[in-house]
């Protein structure tokens, strides 16, 4: 067996700069870091081929003392904590006093800084741990630090490098989400002599995110600016209409620093059921205020994950700030219309006559009218629902659209039953969804409409503002098209009553009655299947559902809720038992959510199917009077809207 000894202080180094130090993206951020912790207001990231022949980071912060320089490149020594109690409320970014002496160890690093203070500055250089210069020097207030030759003394660290092109992406990242964090700090990032990007430096969040993701990202996003339990949240989050295929841009940021968090990312896209197209993820940049006392920071070498004390209390926290916002944005999408490229070059094409259909959207006056191109034709009068008018409670946005009325608006749960019958007015009180609940009262899991509806306070009600809406007609069997004030809406029957259907269940408004089938059916379910069923008995039949056992691992479907006449029973009954299945430790809140989705949408109008004008009117009032009517329970947009000035501008009305 080998002897036992003491590893030499240079392999000891670079076996402990290997845990800090992955690639030349650590050394940027444990550098640029450093700068934020120096009370820089600017900061410049150059680098060049990746970062590994070339990288330089320079500040205009407090800089190093002379004396001082020698000491900071030695491993433990830092100006951030003196003793073990200041680990308790670590507030910088910075703190184990590893992260020069780890660069340090693989790459040659020179050094020029001056404190204010100073009449001259210093220039340090040290390559592979040792130093090779330590001068006065001129030089402006603040450091700069120039890192060339990374795993120059490494080179089996240096062959596991990726491409430049990777190399300098990874950088690329890092800066943009250090940017992102601090918009009041002026970032520059320059890439082979090409300018990146540059941030203000005004400290306003969506100024750094406007210049580092690009005006269609930051256009996409929506403010959130919530508070719970001590832990502020603020930053912004995507429109569900603009989910992303994965879950790249969730940036959560706490204290200022750039973390990954389980919990955190459950928390958003829990947010987002219901309201996000399945298989898209939402995007945000959220920057948490925390409490140092309730998380740990020193877990990773990298300090890119951290630990809470109580994962609840900053779960809850997350969800309610998104949540709200969702609720909040009751803007629907605008339709712009892009004028078609004309080819001149290319010849004409024969006039032919072009004959088109169109049929009005009541069934009982419904008329077929063949028109010509050439040859203009009034619409019926008949066609066309009468001006009507709706009146809502919320604060209106000045030169804002309609939508912006229903803001911070509860309506009636039940104010609408379609198409089976026009409903009588509701007497349910109107609650504004900011009085969210507090977040130990909470189930995480599961958060229904009626967990916002909790004891507080009732503001002073707000003058209601009258809305005033006709329906068009509909366009292909499925598209309504209204006129509301100045827009036309385009709403889609099938999502809004979907949609309508589905917060009437969720808030019990919409009773599942069982109707007992004429016939029984049996259906043969796998084990697993059948003991969920069979333990949770009350619960399917809260659902409107009635079976019995019928035999081993059989059960006879004696009824199913009267809002899914014409399903196939035996397709609810295996679906209800899989969901059940599925989510064994907790069953009821996590399938509720998965089967009324299943029941609005079995029972919800479908595209051609024939709507009276009265049918199609109480949609569009709903829509208009409840903000929760945006989206499908799939994700799928319910309406968008054409503006008045946008449509004159195709006629040349306006210019």
């Amino acid at each position: 067996m080998a002897r036992v000894q003491v590893l030499s202080k240079e392999t000891a180094e670079l076996i402990a700069a290997g845990e800090v130090i992955e690639r030349p993206s650590s050394i940027v951020k444990e550098l640029v870091e450093n700068s934020i912790d120096s009370g820089a207001t600017s900061i410049t990231v150059e680098i060049k081929h990746g970062g590994v022949s070339y990288l330089r980071v320079t500040d205009n912060g407090c800089g190093i003392e002379h004396e001082d320089v020698p000491t900071a490149f030695l491993r433990h020594a830092t100006s951030k904590i003196h003793d073990k109690n200041d680990l308790d409320s670590i507030m910088t970014l910075g703190f184990r006093g590893e992260a020069l002496a780890s660069i340090c160890a693989v790459a040659k690093v020179d050094m020029l800084t001056k404190t204010a203070e100073s009449e001259y500055g210093t220039h340090y250089a040290i390559n592979g741990g040792t130093e090779a210069e330590y001068e006065q020097s001129g030089c402006p207030n603040g450091t700069t630090i120039i890192i060339r030759d990374i795993f120059y003394n490494v080179p089996a660290r240096l062959k596991f490098l990726k491409k430049d092109v990777a190399e300098g992406n990874a950088i690329a990242s890092i800066v943009d989400k250090i940017a992102l964090s601090h918009p009041e700090i002026a970032f520059k990032f320059i890439r082979d002599n090409k300018q990146e990007f540059i941030t203000p430096g005004d400290g306003e969040l969506y100024s750094s995110m406007y210049s580092v993701m690009g005006r269609q990202f930051a256009a996409s996003m929506i403010p959130v600016d919530y508070e719970l339990n001590g832990i502020k949240i603020d930053g912004f989050t995507v429109k569900p209409l603009f989910g992303r295929p994965n879950r790249t841009m969730q940036h959560f940021f706490i204290n200022g620093r750039y973390v990954k968090s389980l919990t955190c990312t459950r928390s958003l896209e829990h947010a987002y059921m219901n309201s996000i197209m399945e298989g898209k993820f939402p995007s945000c940049v959220l920057r948490l205020t925390i409490p140092p006392s309730v998380l740990d920071v020193n877990v990773h070498p990298a300090k890119i994950e951290v630990r809470f004390t109580d994962d609840r209390i900053i779960a809850d926290s997350i969800f309610f700030a998104v949540k709200n916002a969702i609720l909040l944005d009751t803007q629907p999408a605008e339709i712009t219309i892009k004028q078609p490229k004309v080819d001149y070059t290319k010849p004409l094409p024969e006039e032919q006559p072009v004959y088109t259909q169109m049929q009005m959207s009541d069934r009982h006056n419904s008329e077929i009218v063949s028109e010509i191109q050439y040859h203009h034709e009034e619409m019926p009068v008949q066609c066309a629902a009468p001006m009507e008018h709706i009146s809502v409670v919320g604060k209106p946005i000045e030169n804002k659209p309609f939508a912006e009325t229903v803001i911070n608006t509860k309506p009636p749960a039940d104010i609408v039953n379609i198409p089976y019958e026009i409903p009588k007015e509701s007497s349910a009180e109107e609650v504004p969804i900011e009085q969210l609940p507090p977040a130990e009262s909470m189930d995480f899991k599961y958060i229904s409409e009626a967990s916002f509806e909790k004891k507080a306070e009732k503001p002073a009600p707000e003058p209601p503002k009258e809305i005033y809406f006709r329906v068009i007609g509909e366009a292909f069997k499925n598209y309504i098209i209204a006129e509301v004030e100045s827009d036309i809406i385009f709403v889609d029957k099938h999502a809004a009553h979907e949609r309508i259907l589905f917060e009437k269940l969720r808030s019990g408004s919409q009773k599942l009655v069982c109707q007992l089938l004429l016939q029984s059916e049996e259906v043969l379910l796998d084990f697993e299947e059948f003991n969920a069923l069979t333990q949770n008995t009350d619960f399917v039949r809260e659902l409107g559902f009635e079976f019995e056992i019928s035999g081993n691992s059989k059960v006879s479907v004696l009824g199913i809720p009267s809002i899914l006449d014409g399903c196939e029973p035996k397709d609810l009954i295996i679906e209800l038992a899989r969901n059940i299945s599925d989510n064994k430790a907790n069953p009821m809140p996590e399938i509720l959510d998965d089967m009324y989705h299943t029941f609005a949408c079995k029972a919800a109008i479908k595209a051609n199917d024939i709507t009276t004008l009265k049918e199609l009117s109480e949609i569009v009032r709903t829509i208009l009077t409840d903000e929760r009517i945006r989206y499908c329970p799939h994700g799928r947009p319910v309406m968008f809207k054409l503006s008045k000035r946008e449509l004159e501008k195709q006629f040349k009305r306006i210019v």
